[in-house]
């Protein structure tokens, strides 16, 4: 229907468009234009502009924008700056606020990923054209296994192992710009058995960003493993619309 938002729905790393499939095929269900462009998983800067470039260009009329973990930063800054946003749902995601990075934002916090080692955790490799110090990270396999994807049946954990789209640590580490939640409402899926990003951090970040909370008994990959909460979150941003 033409009243229908666009849904756009960004992927974090060491995934793609394919991780919102469920999501996706429900919604487009519904009557909904679901959209999964590309997030190029380059660094946040460049990667943010790059989705408002494509709100900008590949949309017309009212959007929802949700973003899966890193995703939930490219979509921080890109919402007020291409497209009309009407609201934001983060899934297991970073809402960062100005000047904070991914890496700072897991210090202290229990991630499996913020070890003293990160190649116990990850796999690294330059790239072509990478900035001097900068390189790819990947998952090891027994990171997805035992702390991405724990929940999902080994066949799927094994093709996310196999296929998953390396990000840069750069992109990590580059500070935030001035987030879209301080201007558009916000809605926040919480994996309660997040091991990537705890749910005490996710929690703490979407509170910050008065952000409209539900809870769901999954991992981080919760839009795979249930996917129904994160339809449900984001048919309550639609609803909002009026």
């Amino acid at each position: 229907m033409s009243d229908k938002p666009t849904i756009v729905l960004v992927h974090g790393a060491w995934a793609d468009g394919s991780s919102w499939n469920a999501v996706s095929r429900e919604l487009q269900s519904q009557g909904f234009t679901v959209q999964t462009p590309p997030n190029l998983l380059r660094g946040l800067t460049g990667d943010a502009a790059y989705i408002a470039s494509y709100l900008a260009q590949r949309t017309s009329g009212p959007v929802v924008l949700v973003g899966h973990s890193y995703g939930g930063a490219v979509i921080s800054g890109a919402g007020a700056a291409g497209g009309d946003v009407k609201a934001l749902v983060y899934v297991d995601a970073f809402m960062p606020d100005e000047g904070e990075t991914v890496f700072a934002i897991l210090g202290g916090s229990g991630s499996a990923l913020d070890v003293p080692d990160p190649t116990t955790v990850l796999d690294l490799a330059g790239y072509p054209g990478a900035p001097e110090g900068d390189a790819e990270a990947f998952l090891k396999p027994q990171t997805v296994h035992q702390s991405f994807a724990q929940d999902l049946p080994e066949a799927d954990r094994l093709l996310i192992a196999s296929s998953q789209r390396p990000i840069t640590l750069s992109a990590n580490t580059t500070p935030a710009g001035a987030p879209a939640w301080k201007s558009i409402p916000s809605w926040a899926v919480i994996g309660t058995e997040d091991r990537v990003i705890p749910p005490a951090v996710q929690r703490s970040m979407a509170e910050r960003a008065g952000a409209t909370i539900t809870e769901v008994a999954a991992s981080h990959v919760s839009m795979v493993a249930q996917p129904q909460a994160s339809i449900d979150a984001i048919l309550a941003a639609v609803a909002s619309l009026g």
